[in-house]
Parts: C-alpha cells; sequence; structure tokens
C-alpha cells in the first residue's frame, strides 16, 4: 500500500489486479462455488420469436465487427441493447452506469467509476447486488478486468448492511467471464462466447441474476 504524507492510500478501482486483491484483502480464487455453477447453468429462457430474431441480428452485427469496435463501440453497439432486453429497472432496483461508488477499505476511503450495475434506489445506487465491467477489445487490452471487477465488488460487499453473495461479469470481445464473490472467497466461469450458440446461455444468466435480486428483496418483506 502507498503512502502519501504519511498517509496510507489505496489506488483507484482501475488500477488493481487480481494479485494485489490477495495481498490486500486476502480474497480467495476457488476453482469453482456452487452459486457460480447453479447461475452459469441457469436454464434457456424462452424468447419471442420477435426478441429471438433481435438477438440473432445483434449477434451477426458483433460478429462482423468486434474485431475492429474498441471498448465504448462495443459497449455501446452490442453489450447495451443485449442487457436492455433483460430490462434492469424497477420499483425496487435501477440499472445504473458509470457511477462512483465510494468505501472504506482498510481504514481508507476510496472511491472509483463502475460501468454497470444493478443496486438499490433510483437516483443513486444504494444497495449493489449485479456488477457488469471492462468492456474491454481483445486486442490492446493492457489492464486487469477481472481484477477491476473484483475490488468493486469488494467495496460493494462493505457497504452493503445485509450481506448475500455478489454477482458480476466482465466482458473481453466476444468473450463474457461470470464472477460470484462469497465472502473473500471468488470464482470466475469459462468463457461463454457471444459469437456463438452461448449468447442465448448468456442472457440466461442475466435474467437468473435478475431473479436473484429479487428472491433477496422478496425475502426481506
Amino acid at each position: 500500500m502507498k503512502t502519501t504524507n504519511g498517509k496510507p492510500t489505496l489506488k483507484p478501482f482501475e488500477k488493481w489486479n487480481i494479485d494485489q486483491l490477495k495481498t490486500e484483502f486476502q480474497l480467495r480464487r476457488r476453482d469453482t462455488l456452487p452459486l457460480l455453477e447453479t447461475w452459469i447453468t441457469s436454464p434457456l429462457i424462452p424468447l419471442a420469436e420477435d426478441i429471438r430474431r433481435a438477438v440473432l441480428s445483434l449477434q451477426e452485427f458483433l460478429r462482423k465487427n468486434v474485431d475492429f469496435w474498441n471498448e465504448e463501440e462495443l459497449k455501446f453497439k452490442f453489450i447495451g441493447p443485449l442487457i436492455s432486453m433483460i430490462r434492469f429497472d424497477s420499483e425496487e432496483y435501477s440499472a445504473f452506469l458509470d457511477r462512483k461508488l465510494p468505501a472504506e477499505l482498510n481504514g481508507e476511503k476510496i472511491t472509483g467509476i463502475v460501468d454497470f450495475m444493478v443496486a438499490t434506489g433510483k437516483v443513486e445506487p444504494q444497495e449493489p447486488f449485479f456488477f457488469l465491467h471492462e468492456y474491454k477489445k481483445e486486442r490492446g487490452a493492457n489492464n486487469d478486468p477481472l481484477g477491476q471487477l473484483l475490488i468493486a465488488m469488494y467495496a460493494a460487499q462493505t457497504l452493503n448492511a445485509q450481506k448475500h453473495p455478489l454477482y458480476g461479469c466482465y466482458v473481453v470481445g466476444r468473450n463474457w467471464f461470470f464472477v460470484v464473490l462469497e465472502g473473500k472467497d471468488y470464482a470466475v466461469s469459462d468463457a461463454f462466447v457471444s459469437t456463438q450458440e452461448d449468447v442465448f446461455q448468456i442472457m440466461a444468466i442475466l435474467q437468473q441474476a435478475k431473479a436473484y435480486i429479487e428472491e433477496i428483496l422478496a425475502a426481506r418483506q
């Protein structure tokens, strides 16, 4: 940990990697976790024919262009439209983009920008549940998207008054990786390839994340 004027400081989210998370916060990578296995094997959801055609059209657009898009183009032209089909918004929770997430880790207040999170609240995110981070292109990536996702998830864990597992995803070009953080244990799925039939499993996993959020909130009523 670096110091400034004798006081410890923590790097912003985008500067973290998984080795540093292990050293600083003792986060432990597991080969798998039961919660992750259950999540990524979610049954396919039935899609109306117009939705299915829209997904296939979006997938074909990705297939032809993913090698040329930068991060913002990948986000705007594929990830955003796909995520919007899930509708991560309700009276109790909302999807937030490019929001600051302040937290206190090891006695120091830090903050970082989270690309996408689903949390309670309408104006400002309050209790986070799901994160999607780092819309990285496949060539030229020079940082650690898993580390950046995990530091955001761990920061959120410290904020949540009622502890529950956190679900996340990071995207590297056409490849989607799903992550569960349970306490200080985390596990990462193999890649789901959005230019292949996996695109429908990706949608099922995202839909199940929404179902998990609603189950957690319903249990409190």
